[in-house]
């Protein structure tokens, strides 16, 4: 799921005007490729505390996706329709994140007991 967003953020933001090249359209792609870099990075890690805090990362990179592209809606970057999907699968990849978080977290909190 991450990576499809990272995907498709990458096609879209071939929209946003070449003015924009080094500006806002870098800066989604960074966030856009941190959330499964993350994902990735965390679940390399040995324990679940390092996992966690990678997913919250990554968590919080989707939430900045879901920010820039509805900045780039609002400058007229990219078209309304795909500006709105996008931030429709942020939303959806974030809320996933959150839920992998909350059942580590939950598994972390039993393995101390």
């Amino acid at each position: 799921m991450a990576d499809a967003l990272a995907l498709e953020i990458y096609a879209a933001t071939t929209l946003i005007p070449p003015a924009e090249r080094y500006g806002l359209r870098a800066q989604i792609r960074r966030a856009a490729v941190s959330v499964p870099t993350n994902i990735v990075e965390g679940a390399a890690r040995h324990g679940a505390a390092d996992f966690a805090r990678f997913l919250d990362v990554a968590f919080a990179s989707c939430r900045e996706v879901a920010y820039l592209v509805d900045l780039a809606d609002r400058l007229h970057a990219l078209p309304p329709r795909k500006a709105a999907d996008l931030i429709a699968r942020a939303e959806r990849t974030s809320a996933v994140i959150l839920g992998l978080r909350r059942a580590i977290s939950r598994e972390e909190g039993k393995n101390r007991t």
